[in-house]
């Protein structure tokens, strides 16, 4: 495949691609789908990636981080999918966790939490999903309210969370709940960092048909009390101390989405030049050569775009690296299925095998066009944001 995205990059970028490229390529698959079937986690790989920096790359330096961004941690995804070896968790620990920690987090919170991210010795899950709400952050009903008066009360934390990845492998989860603002009466948003082990804070494994070393769960937390300072930030800028994680949610994701789709090409790409039924190998074919060329423009343009949003959010544009970034994520989910449907149809039966390990990405492509939120939920928010339609709801 064509190397020239790499002119639109830095040399430092070039290079950060191509080491962990050449990480990636020492697991590869065949490492993940054994992961997975010896029902295990990614723990050799997370911690060569984290000893070599990457986990930390866009965290502060002052913290033992990389002091990169959303750009660098991107590249890290993106390749050691498209090796096929993806870390899930980089999108939750680092990306959204580390990045709300490092902007809002009080000094002790992030003295407590930063290096540990950075250096992959500590992770942290992220629950905002609710069984009615979704991820619609106005609907959520998990609730902080302050057991006492003043500001070292503690605080008293009841709800629900579903679809909330690698709880089991995590040594706290950054919850968003709502409290009531003392002017208005009204719910606000907040995060709060929960320890695993605190007590009223229990989690259920969802079964789920998705095969992948991060496991999903629900969350039932039931009173769990948490000291004052386990509010993350200001307790009056909910909104954006919530956004400012979801945005790097979604570039990562568009990063998971592209490495992804990248790996499930190259097996094709791989197999059209050499397959051969009559006299020419089956990639000479339009056929088969025109959808594979379409997927590969689709995976470059959607790289694109989340270089666009990454580099929004690095530079301090909220605003426009969140329409930058729905756009990144829904456009790498939906390159991303079709480039793992294409490919599977380009090996024929060999694309349902365990040896060419393509048919378990049936399944998991649809994270990305999935979650972290739908793609019609991405529709309405560029009709309604960027286009200024009227809302039906």
């Amino acid at each position: 495949m064509s190397t020239a995205r790499t002119v639109l990059e830095t040399e430092e970028h070039q290079a950060l691609r191509a080491a962990v490229a050449a990480l990636g390529k020492r697991y590869g698959r065949d490492y993940m789908t054994t992961v997975i079937r010896e029902g295990s986690h990614t723990d050799e790989l997370w911690a060569e990636a984290a000893k070599l920096g990457y986990l930390g790359v866009n965290l502060p330096e002052e913290y033992g981080g990389g002091g990169g961004g959303m750009a660098e941690l991107s590249i890290v995804l993106e390749e050691l999918g498209a090796a096929g070896s993806p870390l899930l968790m980089m999108i939750v620990s680092p990306a959204i966790c580390g990045t709300v920690i490092a902007r809002f987090g009080t000094d002790e919170q992030k003295r407590k939490w930063l290096p540990g991210l950075a250096d992959g010795s500590l992770t942290m899950a992220f629950g905002i999903t609710e069984p009615d709400a979704g991820s619609n952050s106005h609907r959520i009903t998990t609730t902080a309210r302050r057991d006492g008066t003043g500001p070292d009360a503690d605080w008293l934390l009841t709800g629900r969370k579903v679809f909330v990845s690698g709880v089991d492998m995590a040594d706290a989860t950054l919850i968003v709940g709502r409290t009531e603002d003392a002017r208005s009466g009204k719910l606000k948003p907040c995060l709060f960092i929960v320890p695993r082990e605190t007590p009223g804070f229990g989690r259920n494994r969802i079964d789920m048909e998705l095969h992948a070393p991060e496991k999903q769960f629900e969350l039932v937390l039931d009173d769990v009390r948490l000291p004052a300072d386990a509010l993350v930030g200001d307790e009056d800028a909910g909104l954006l101390q919530l956004f400012a994680g979801l945005n790097p949610e979604r570039i990562m994701t568009a990063a998971f989405g592209i490495g992804m789709g990248r790996f499930a090409l190259s097996k094709a790409v791989e197999y059209a030049r050499t397959r051969q039924v009559w006299k020419a190998p089956i990639g000479s074919h339009q056929a088969i050569a025109h959808p594979l060329a379409t997927a590969h423009i689709d995976l470059e343009l959607s790289r694109l775009m989340m270089q666009k949003a990454a580099r929004l959010y690095d530079d301090g544009d909220d605003v426009g690296a969140g329409e930058a970034a729905n756009m990144a994520k829904y456009a790498a989910g939906e390159a991303c299925v079709k480039a793992v449907d294409q490919a599977v149809h380009t090996l024929g039966g060999n694309g349902l095998t365990r040896e060419y390990g393509l048919a378990s990405l049936i399944t998991a492509s649809r994270v990305a066009r999935i979650a972290p939120v739908s793609r019609e939920m991405i529709l309405n928010y560029v009709s309604h944001q960027t286009l200024g339609l009227p809302k039906s709801y």
